[in-house]
Order: C-alpha cells, then sequence, then structure tokens
C-alpha cells in the first residue's frame, strides 16, 4: 500500500508514525492517508483524461464527509445510491459537482429530491423505475435526463455477492429487452434517454470483461439513437480492483486501453463511477490485542475490532493482509504474500510465525478477520494493522452487540486529524431515549 510503510520496524502512515495515532485515538481505529486518496483519484483521471470523462467517487465505499470533500476539492463528482448519500454529496462537494444517482429501489421522494437538488443523470435499473422517474419529472415539470443501466450478461468476474452483469441478479436491464425499454419512451414529456450504464461488479482484477462489455454497449447506443434518443454519455460504473494481496490488479492505464477505443468510437462523453480504486488501499484499521488463547489445536488472537467495525472477511470471506504495528526482532516486516487470488496457498513460509485466527469480541463465530493466517507470538497490548480497509470498512459497519463504532483520522504528511469521532453509548440510544415511557 502506497503511503504506508515500515521505518525502523515501525509502520507509517505518511510521515506519522501508526503508534501514535492509536495513543492519541484509541482503537479500533480507521487511519486514511490524505495522499494515497489524492494519488488514486489523479491515476483514473490521467488514465482516461484523453476522454474527457465525468469522474464520480462512488459514495458507497466510504462516505465520510472529509474524504467526500476532498474529492470534490480535487474534481470528482460523485455516485450516490439513496437520498442520505445524496445528501452527504452535497454537504461535501463543491455545488457544480456532478451527481449520478444508482440503485435498484429509489423511492418518489428520492427521485423528487434529485429532481430539485439538480441530479445530473439518474441510472435506470428497471422498466417501472424508468416510469417512475418520468411521472415524477412531470409533476414537477421537468424533463429527468436518465442512462439506462444493461445487464451485460458477460460471464462471472468476481465474487457472487459482488458480480452485477450475470443473468439473474436484481441490477439493471436484460440485455434482451433493453432496447425495447428504450423505443417505449420515445418522446416521453418527463424523460431524456441520454446515456448507457453499465456496471460490471467489484472487484475485477482484468480488463477483458470492460472490453467485452463496452462493445455490447456500443451495439446497444447505435440502436438507441436509430430509435431517435439522443445519447451523449457511456458509463461504465467503477469496479477496478485493488491489491488486497500484493500485485494481482491492474493499474488503470490498463482499463483505460480496453474502455478509450469503445468511447471514442461512441462518440460520448465517458463516466466513471470509482470508489474502491481510490479509497480501498488508502486506509488501515488499526486494533489492539486485548488476549490469546490456545484450544482444539487452534490458535487465536483476540482484538479490539470486529465483525462490526469490518465485516467483509464474514460477509464475503474477503482477505486483508494483517500484521504487527511493529514486528519484533527477528520477525519479517511484513507478511511475504502471494498475489495470486486463485492460489490455495497464499502465504510462504516465514520465520517465528505459526497458523492463528484473529478475532474479534462480537458474540458470534462468524466475528473474524482472519482464519489461519501466520503470525508471529503476539501480547497483550499489541497493535495490529488490517490493510486495504478503505473501503466497504466503515461505511457497512454497525452497532451489534452496542458496540461503538471506530473513530477515523486522516494523515498529511506529518499532521493528522479526526474526520469521525468515535462514537459514545450517548450515540447508541439518543434515538430512543426519547420513546421511554
Amino acid at each position: 500500500m502506497d503511503h504506508f510503510d515500515y521505518r525502523d520496524r515501525t509502520l507509517f502512515c505518511e510521515d506519522v508514525p501508526v503508534p501514535e495515532l492509536a495513543e492519541k485515538y484509541g482503537t479500533p481505529l480507521y487511519v486514511y492517508s490524505e495522499a494515497a486518496l489524492v494519488a488514486n483519484l489523479n491515476e483514473v483521471q490521467t488514465a482516461f483524461r484523453d476522454a474527457n470523462p465525468v469522474i464520480c467517487y462512488s459514495v458507497k465505499a466510504n462516505g465520510n464527509l472529509s474524504i467526500c470533500r476532498l474529492m470534490g476539492q480535487h474534481g470528482s463528482g460523485f455516485d450516490v445510491t439513496s437520498q442520505g448519500e445524496f445528501q452527504r454529496a452535497l454537504k461535501a462537494g463543491p455545488a457544480a459537482a456532478k451527481v449520478v444517482f444508482a440503485g435498484v429501489g429509489k423511492t418518489d421522494s428520492e427521485i423528487e429530491f434529485a429532481l430539485k437538488n439538480g441530479v445530473f443523470l439518474f441510472d435506470v435499473e428497471s422498466e417501472q423505475e424508468l416510469h417512475a422517474i418520468g411521472a415524477v419529472a412531470q409533476k414537477l415539470g421537468v424533463k429527468a435526463d436518465v442512462a439506462l443501466r444493461v445487464n451485460p450478461d458477460l460471464p462471472p468476474k468476481t465474487h457472487v455477492k459482488t458480480d452485477t452483469s450475470v443473468k439473474g441478479v436484481k441490477f439493471g436491464l436484460d440485455i434482451e429487452t433493453i432496447v425495447d425499454v428504450a423505443k417505449g419512451v420515445v418522446g416521453h414529456p418527463g424523460l431524456s434517454v441520454v446515456g448507457l450504464h453499465m456496471h460490471l461488479g467489484s472487484p475485477i482484477l482484468k480488463a477483458d470483461p470492460y472490453r467485452m462489455g463496452a462493445e455490447k454497449g456500443l451495439g446497444l447506443i447505435k440502436q438507441f439513437r436509430a430509435q431517435g434518443h439522443d445519447i451523449k454519455y457511456l458509463n461504465m460504473g467503477g469496479g477496478f480492483g485493488i491489491n488486497y494481496r500484493k500485485d494481482e490488479a491492474k493499474p488503470a492505464s490498463a482499463f483505460a486501453d480496453v474502455i478509450l477505443p469503445v468511447v471514442k468510437e461512441s462518440g460520448c462523453q465517458l463516466i466513471l463511477e470509482p470508489g474502491r480504486f481510490i479509497v480501498g488501499n488508502a486506509a488501515v484499521l488499526l486494533s489492539r490485542v486485548v488476549f490469546t488463547k490456545s484450544t482444539g489445536g487452534k490458535h487465536y488472537v483476540i482484538q479490539d475490532a470486529a465483525m462490526n467495525d469490518l465485516i467483509r472477511p464474514t460477509l464475503y470471506g474477503s482477505f486483508h493482509r494483517i500484521w504487527p504495528v511493529a514486528p519484533a526482532a527477528g520477525v519479517p516486516v511484513t507478511p511475504d504474500v502471494n498475489g495470486d487470488p486463485d492460489d490455495p496457498q497464499p502465504f510462504r513460509e516465514m520465520p517465528n510465525c505459526f497458523k492463528q485466527d484473529v478475532v474479534g469480541p462480537v458474540c458470534e463465530s462468524g466475528d473474524y478477520l482472519a482464519k489461519d493466517r501466520p503470525l508471529p507470538g503476539l501480547t497483550r497490548g499489541d497493535l495490529l494493522a488490517v490493510f486495504s480497509a478503505g473501503a466497504y470498512g466503515m461505511t457497512m459497519s454497525s452497532n451489534y452487540n452496542s458496540r461503538c463504532r471506530a473513530a477515523e483520522v486522516l494523515v498529511s504528511g506529518r499532521t493528522h486529524r479526526l474526520i469521525r469521532r468515535r462514537e459514545t453509548f450517548a450515540d447508541l440510544v439518543a434515538c430512543e431515549e426519547d420513546c421511554l415511557t
């Protein structure tokens, strides 16, 4: 991970020693690198600049207002999937920021809110939604700009729970019927079909699915235009993979190589909705060892971050590198990880390490961050870093077991500041106390 490195056997975020952050803010703690966030956004902007793209940061990946504001300050719009995310974008971004509204279940009130607040484009997921947007727009006396989201029915590309363009998922319009749906709203007084949207899933580690999807999209754009729709935008979504293990992911330029030629042929302006690619490797989750335990031939590291703080391993079986913040002498400074996600042996042999399960305090057997993970011997009070935790970490966290959610800190060079305070018990019961009888 860029901007996180070990110096004299201690992990730093930019120029700040990570133990300093744990001491000041406590644990569990999400630590973000501002330099990494900006560099990752810039990598996408640079790779696709020949298409003059509209880059819309995906708020669902991490909606912290300070992070969203940073994105807006560096030229990004926002991709949102709810009114709450839309409100975050409005609060964080410059007034001119473009907001694309996606999601399969937009309510009439959300549609009205979006139209009244200058939504740039709706990504439409179903025929009923298309007509609902048209009806709300007519009621308001406006026309809604929409992009029809197609499910291009591509082969499986990623985890079954995050693959959104295989047949039978809830997302998008079937490629076999989308042309008829578009034909049905030609001349609609409340709708302007101005784009095609295609999000393939996440994280995707190969560029070829984007080439196949974009080529299918090109044919649809031609058919829409033949119907009379003024198609201006090709939205290829997000989903670019990141290095959770080692070097398994592609740079943004690899995706640009297959997408840009199709964009040029289409005559459209490109829209992209990156989230994980920008924020995923810009953060670590810090935790502190509470106890260690051996039972039934298993070794456990019980630390204070749990499935309510980072649910991805429980939800998806996802992999996050985990390593001590200050490895002892004789222990490798970083784990030796195989970058091939399909290899059943992700680790090479490491001295002074043995297999341990990294678990949390939540009362569930599914509360774990890693299983059978080669780690050195650890003791009470040791700090652990869970890497690649910036995307779908804090944003999917919960208060299960009445646990207060973690604090978040943004590091810039040698300085750091709190961007979300740690919750308190008062926060947990604030919505309930007024209802007591």
